[in-house]
């Protein structure tokens, strides 16, 4: 099977390639099958290293993808600059050909370039993440005006499944100014299932928190992962499976 790769629908620069790959097309087998790209969730070495080839594939010659090791936090770093793995959510890089990649299976990937594609970045933004300010890391580390940036929200679990406990809400009401009350309040919708929950809108917390420091050319959160298991891994949905992966770089 030939892998399926989403690529964002956004005005990006022509210099500027990014996308997101789906769990099609690739070599591992079950629970994560097929095109896992995460070493740490107990896929076999041979499989995953066949797939990020496979991925390598798609960029130009002589790209370098760039990894992180994950830990829901907002510590951002710039990218190729290590030759361990950094523990952090976020990355950006100024030079060609460094592909700043995110692993998900339901948080958010957060993609990021500026409108002449001189600085690019990604982000992984969970719910944690979202909170403790991963995504105004990013921006901050980009150095760059917000209202040069576009951001692209790639596949992550939908709002009308992801289920969070009260306390989950109640963090981003604290954290937000008073004129944001209204906006955040409005990313919770009361559970159906069980009383006292939230269904929480990943996507649209995301947009607030990116408005909320001035960027607003904000495109893509279509998807949920959760409800569709043919193109995308959840580990809410399956517990033990596999990873996508965003990524953008330079030209």
């Amino acid at each position: 099977m030939t892998p399926r790769f989403i690529r964002p629908d956004w005005p990006a620069p022509e210099g500027v390639l990014a996308l997101c790959t789906t769990r099609q097309g690739g070599c591992s087998a079950h629970p994560y099958n097929s095109f896992n790209l995460a070493q740490h969730v107990g896929d076999s070495e041979q499989a995953v290293a066949a797939n990020r080839a496979v991925l390598a594939a798609q960029l130009p010659a002589g790209s370098q993808l760039s990894w992180l090791s994950q830990v829901h936090g907002r510590d951002v770093v710039e990218a190729g600059q290590r030759e361990s793995l950094p523990t952090a959510d976020a990355q950006w890089s100024r030079s060609a050909g460094i592909a700043c990649t995110v692993m998900t299976a339901d948080c958010l990937p957060v993609l990021f370039c500026t409108s002449n594609g001189d600085v690019v970045a990604a982000a992984h933004a969970g719910w944690r993440g979202l909170l403790t300010g991963v995504l105004e890391a990013t921006v901050e580390a980009m150095a760059t005006p917000p209202q040069r940036l576009l951001v692209w929200l790639g596949p992550a679990i939908g709002p009308q499944v992801f289920e969070v406990g009260p306390e989950v809400r109640q963090a981003f009401l604290s954290a937000a100014c008073p004129g944001e009350l209204d906006c955040i309040a409005n990313c919770f919708r009361a559970s159906t299932g069980r009383p006292g929950h939230w269904y929480a809108n990943l996507y649209d917390l995301a947009r607030a928190r990116l408005k909320a420091i001035g960027v607003t050319r904000l495109f893509g959160g279509e998807w949920c992962t959760f409800c569709d298991s043919e193109q995308f891994y959840s580990y809410r949905r399956d517990g033990q499976t596999g990873r996508m992966v965003s990524l953008i770089l330079r030209l």
